[in-house]
């Protein structure tokens, strides 16, 4: 006999769902771990009333109240020896297992506008959650890093798991931290920490006909709940990547931006992308720990996931040098709008110093003028300056200059072992007559160089054995794509110097 296919049991590392009818009814487990404590009964209950009070605010309509089960009696009323205590259940209305976000993605069904549906919501929801000293007390720089901690020191513990993968994710976590303070105080600033979701996946999202309802949020420590408003969000994004949607996740990101007008940068992002897979990685450990033996595959693919977005999400500082006519502006340009990187140019800003028109005319000889050692030195600590502002920030930064001096050069790579951001240094060549036809050819620019000048600074010019050669007599494409190469190999060389040095920044 088949069993009655509406009912149906599911179980997770902290509780048990029972779904019966059109209802649903959830048990907590009796365990005990280091962020939560149900072994009594009073504990489970009041947790349940917490689970109710805080999912109706995304999903009034959704849980519906308290039941208990009873303890058996006998047959003249009496309660059975030894019986425990009635045990709390949170009723859910129950809901559609096809509408399901999981379901949906899995199967290829069309989600994008229940997903802008839904980062609508969350943006909704975040402008009005609960803030204040207290919850952001809780996503300081020092609170994240903690947790992040606590995250990889689960995974180390899981045999499973490539250790390799596991020790990049915690030097990278903290290279990114360690330089950021001025981020996360901003973050704080401008009031984007909130009593959010803090458990927002897929599997817990479902798509009705009258829109997205999102359950399950995180009930049992307040503090893994205050979380920045990206940070919240970064959760479903990684989720759905991991289902094999990153186009999807993207989407659901740029949307929730759009709506919430968060001018949070790409890096941060990538890193609370990593810092859920990592979370959602150490909940695979628990579940293995309980004996779940497949855990450890799912555990291993969060770690990855989080390692890539922690690549991808390094904060770095480009140096993109050379002669004049070696095309380094327009690499330099072109690389900075492939990684959304902030492009910063000595051509305008020695001419900013000096209250003049960035696109006017300033040529002098060499080391004459506007381009004298003193106005030059001024150019580039002012560049440093204002990359180093963006850095700590989070902005990755591309920095448009001839880079000929060694002195220059020093100061730009304390700035990123400062900032604990990666430096990628790239030099500019191509033939000594192209050079010159690119000089005598351009249009109006921001350069002042003539090839009699190229030729001053060539002589003058100190090796640079760190940088990168790049050809750029081909195609602009060809050029763009060895630049890109050298940046995305930042991260990973950054963090084996890490490693072997000892250092975090």
């Amino acid at each position: 006999m088949n069993p009655d296919p509406a009912v149906a049991v599911h179980e997770t590392h902290i509780g048990i769902v029972f779904l019966v009818g059109d209802r649903a009814y959830k048990m907590k487990k009796a365990v005990h771990n280091d962020f939560l404590d149900f072994r009594t009964p009073d504990r489970r209950r009041a947790a349940c009333r917490r689970e109710i009070e805080l999912n109706r605010r995304l999903a009034p309509d959704v849980y519906l109240g308290i039941s208990e089960v009873l303890r058996p009696t006998e047959p003249w009323g009496q309660p059975v020896a030894h019986a425990g205590p009635s045990e709390p259940l949170v009723v859910m209305r129950r809901m559609p297992d096809d509408r399901r976000l999981a379901t949906l993605v899995t199967s290829g069904a069309p989600v994008q506008d229940e997903l802008r549906a839904l980062a609508r919501i969350m943006a909704r929801f975040h402008a009005g959650a609960v803030r204040g000293t207290p919850v952001a007390a809780d996503a300081t720089r020092d609170a994240v890093a903690a947790r992040w901690a606590g995250n990889v020191a689960e995974l180390v513990a899981v045999p499973a798991i490539d250790p390799d993968v596991v020790a990049a994710v915690g030097r990278l976590s903290t290279r990114f931290l360690d330089g950021r303070a001025p981020l996360f105080a901003a973050r704080i600033e401008q009031d984007r920490i909130v009593d959010g979701h803090g458990d927002l996946t897929a599997a817990d999202v479902f798509c009705l006909d009258d829109g997205p309802r999102a359950l399950d949020c995180l009930e049992f420590d307040d503090r893994l709940r205050h979380v920045d408003g990206l940070d919240d969000v970064a959760f479903l994004a990684m989720d759905l990547e991991r289902l094999g949607r990153p186009d999807l996740a993207t989407a659901f990101l740029d949307a929730y931006v759009e709506f919430s007008g968060d001018p949070a940068p790409v890096a941060l992002r990538h890193h609370y992308v990593a810092y859920r897979a990592t979370v959602r990685a150490k909940v695979a450990c628990l579940r293995h720990g309980q004996g779940d033996a497949a855990a450890a595959a799912e555990a291993d693919q969060h770690a990855a996931l989080a390692l890539r977005h922690l690549e991808r999400g390094a904060v770095r500082l480009a140096l993109v040098g050379g002669l004049p006519g070696t095309g380094k502006t327009t690499l330099g340009g072109a690389l900075a709008d492939r990684f959304g990187a902030v492009l910063l140019s000595s051509d305008r800003v020695r001419k900013e110093l000096a209250g003049i028109d960035p696109a006017g005319p300033a040529g002098a000889p060499f080391r004459e003028g506007l381009y004298s050692e003193q106005h030059t030195a001024q150019t580039y600590a002012e560049l440093l300056r204002r990359a180093g502002m963006l850095l700590a920030r989070g902005e990755s930064v591309v920095l448009d200059a001839s880079w000929t001096a060694a002195r220059d050069r020093a100061g730009a790579a304390d700035l990123a072992r400062r900032t604990s951001s990666d430096l990628v240094a790239l030099r500019c060549h191509v033939a000594g007559e192209t050079a010159n036809r690119r000089i005598a050819t351009r249009g109006a620019t921001g350069s002042d160089a003539t090839a009699a000048v190229a030729g001053a600074m060539s002589t003058a010019m100190d090796r640079w054995p760190q940088a990168r050669p790049i050809p750029t007599g081909g195609r602009l494409t060809d050029a763009l794509d060895a630049a890109a190469a050298h940046w995305r190999d930042a991260a990973g060389r950054a963090g084996r110097d890490v490693h072997l040095t000892g250092r975090s920044g």
